[in-house]
C-alpha cells in the first residue's frame, strides 16, 4: 500500500510538471502598468520595458485638431487637474499641461516611435471613440491604422480594439488586414461570443469575474483568442491563468513579471496570437 501511493504521488508531480511546462499566456500592462508607473505616459512605458514587459493595452483619442493622444479619460483633469476637454483641445494646448506627476502628455506619434525597432511583442491600441460621428470616425480609424502600422516592429502583433462595435467595423473596411479586438465588460459567456463572432471578429478582452473554465473551453472551441481584464493583483492573474486565458491584461505588470519568475518559471510568453 506505501509503494502504491509512492507511486501516485509520483505520477501525480510527473503530471503537474508536464502541465506546467505546457502553460503559455501573454502578460499585458493595462495603460502601461498604471498601479506601478504613471498612467499612459511615456514614463510609464519606458519603466515597465525596462524591466521586462513586452505587451501592453493603451488608449487613443483624437483632438480637435486630428492629433492622437494617448489618454483614457475624454477629459485632462483626472490627470492633471486641469479641466481640458481632449477632443476640443489641440495638440499645443495639451502640451502645455503637465501630469499630476510632471509628465508630458503623450501622443500616439511618440509611442510609436519609442517602441520602433524595439522587441516589443504585443501592443493593444484601445479606440476611445465613443461619441465620435461616422464621419469623425473614418478620420480616426485611418490615422490610428497608419501611424501605428508605420512603426510596428517585425514580428510584433499590433491590434486595434474597442468596445465601440462601430469603430471595429469602420477599422476592418478601411484597412481588412487589421487586427480587431473587441472589448465588453461582461464576462465570457455565450452572449459574448456570439457577439464576437457576430462581428467577424476571434479576439475578445472580456471580464475575469464571472468567467468558468467550461466557458473559456467553448471559446476556445469557437476559435476564440480571450484577453481577461482587470487585473488588480497577482491573484487576478493567477485567476485569469487557471481559467486559460491566452491574455492577462494587469495594472501591475511589473510585479506579475516578477512573480512569475520566482514562483512560476514554467509559465512563458504566449507564442500563438497571430
Amino acid at each position: 500500500m506505501k509503494r502504491f501511493f509512492i507511486t501516485l504521488l509520483a505520477l501525480t508531480a510527473a503530471v503537474a510538471t508536464m502541465a506546467q511546462e505546457a502553460r503559455q499566456i501573454q502578460v499585458i500592462g493595462h495603460r502601461g502598468g498604471r498601479y506601478e508607473f504613471e498612467e499612459n505616459t511615456l514614463a510609464a512605458f519606458k519603466g515597465s520595458y525596462e524591466k521586462g514587459v513586452r505587451g501592453y493595452e493603451t488608449d487613443i483619442r483624437m483632438t480637435a485638431d486630428g492629433e492622437l493622444v494617448i489618454l483614457h479619460d475624454a477629459s485632462l483633469k483626472r490627470m492633471t487637474d486641469v479641466d481640458m476637454d481632449v477632443e476640443k483641445s489641440t495638440r499645443k494646448e495639451i502640451k502645455q499641461v503637465k501630469t499630476k506627476q510632471g509628465n508630458p502628455i503623450l501622443f500616439v506619434d511618440e509611442l510609436v516611435d519609442y517602441f520602433r525597432g524595439s522587441d516589443i511583442a504585443y501592443i493593444e491600441w484601445e479606440m476611445k471613440s465613443d461619441n465620435y460621428s461616422e464621419e469623425q470616425l473614418r478620420v480616426y480609424c485611418d490615422k490610428a491604422y497608419k501611424m501605428v502600422m508605420d512603426g510596428k516592429p517585425e514580428g510584433a502583433l499590433y491590434l486595434f480594439s474597442s468596445f465601440d462595435h462601430r469603430s471595429l467595423r469602420i477599422m476592418k473596411e478601411l484597412h481588412p488586414d487589421a487586427v480587431c479586438m473587441l472589448i465588453t465588460g461582461e464576462a465570457m459567456n455565450e452572449k459574448t461570443i456570439e457577439t464576437t463572432k457576430s462581428l467577424g471578429l476571434n479576439r475578445v478582452a472580456c471580464g475575469v469575474e464571472g468567467t468558468s473554465r467550461r466557458a473559456m473551453t467553448e471559446a476556445h472551441k469557437q476559435g476564440l483568442i480571450v484577453n481577461l481584464w482587470p487585473g488588480g493583483s497577482v491573484e487576478d492573474f493567477q485567476l485569469a491563468l487557471a481559467l486559460g486565458a491566452d491574455i492577462a491584461c494587469t495594472d501591475y505588470p511589473v510585479k506579475v513579471l516578477e512573480f512569475v519568475k520566482e514562483k512560476m518559471p514554467w509559465i512563458t510568453p504566449r507564442k500563438s496570437l497571430k
